[in-house]
């Protein structure tokens, strides 16, 4: 005879309550990720283009209002704290509108990959990762450009995205490199925890995002249009964008987010989904 739970003892309410409060299991979770990931991977190449490009648009959003606050906040000692809370609105908008941004792909196309490793399945990695990254680069661009037309934006505010993008060119390339890789951890968290946080995905969107902020840690994708300014106004070369900013930040956003989380991740539930 079955031995008699605590769960038997429980109304239908009671138990109706106790799964709603329960959390997602792992394996779940991995799975929600691997579907999404799969329909991403199949995306039209027109649809992954012009997705990218509006993400890297709308991430400048980040430079932009943290230059705002920047530019309000000078000479205060809270201004760090109060500035860094503008770099959150570019993720806010790209992240709840659904567009592709390079530094979520690591984790989201990796995990279908890590349970189907063919070469069909990698070179569509591939794919993916090369054309939303190259658009996302050419959106922040586009966003520099605007920010540096005459009139576009005032003096004393064209003197705020200077000083904020003076951070990002400050660094060399193993600085990048290793404040790169909890960018790219935090970002995984985010689509990692996504299906727990329904509810209240607004508000750790930006809880999150504000420490790669305050933290100084490495963002491709928005460093991209601070770096692209700097070049349009003439106080930066190709070379450092290149050299010493885009290939060392990438790789530093892609080892946190691929190699350490989504692979700790991954080997967590690997056991759980042999089970299933």
């Amino acid at each position: 005879m079955k031995e008699k739970t605590f769960i038997d003892e429980l109304s239908q309410e009671e138990r109706r309550a106790l799964k709603e409060n329960h959390p997602i299991q792992s394996q779940l979770i991995f799975k929600i990720i691997r579907s999404e990931g799969e329909e991403e991977l199949d995306r039209k190449t027109v649809a992954l283009i012009f997705s990218a490009l509006a993400a890297g648009i709308f991430v400048s959003f980040s430079f932009f209002f943290r230059s705002v606050l920047h530019l309000h906040m000078a000479g205060s000692q809270f201004e760090p704290l109060i500035s860094s809370f503008g770099y959150t609105v570019g993720f806010v908008i790209v992240i709840l509108g659904r567009m592709q941004l390079f530094t979520e792909n690591p984790i989201t196309t990796i995990i279908p990959l890590l349970c189907n490793f063919t070469a069909k399945e990698f070179f569509k990695v591939v794919r993916l990762w090369s054309i939303v990254f190259f658009f996302n680069i050419v959106g922040t661009a586009i966003a520099a450009a605007f920010f540096s037309f005459d009139g576009a934006v005032s003096a004393e505010f064209e003197n705020a995205l200077h000083e904020v993008a003076r951070n990002v060119m400050s660094l060399n390339a193993m600085e990048n490199i290793f404040r790169g890789i909890p960018a790219g951890i935090i970002i995984a968290v985010l689509v990692w925890i996504a299906p727990q946080t329904k509810n209240f995905r607004l508000s750790t969107i930006i809880f999150l995002v504000y420490f790669i902020a305050l933290g100084d840690f490495s963002h491709v994708v928005v460093g991209s249009c601070e770096m692209a300014f700097e070049i349009i106004e003439g106080d930066a070369n190709f070379l450092d964008y290149f050299f010493k900013f885009l290939i060392p930040t990438g790789i530093g956003n892609i080892i946190g987010g691929t190699v350490i989380f989504t692979l700790l991740i991954y080997n967590q539930v690997r056991e759980e989904l042999k089970k299933a």
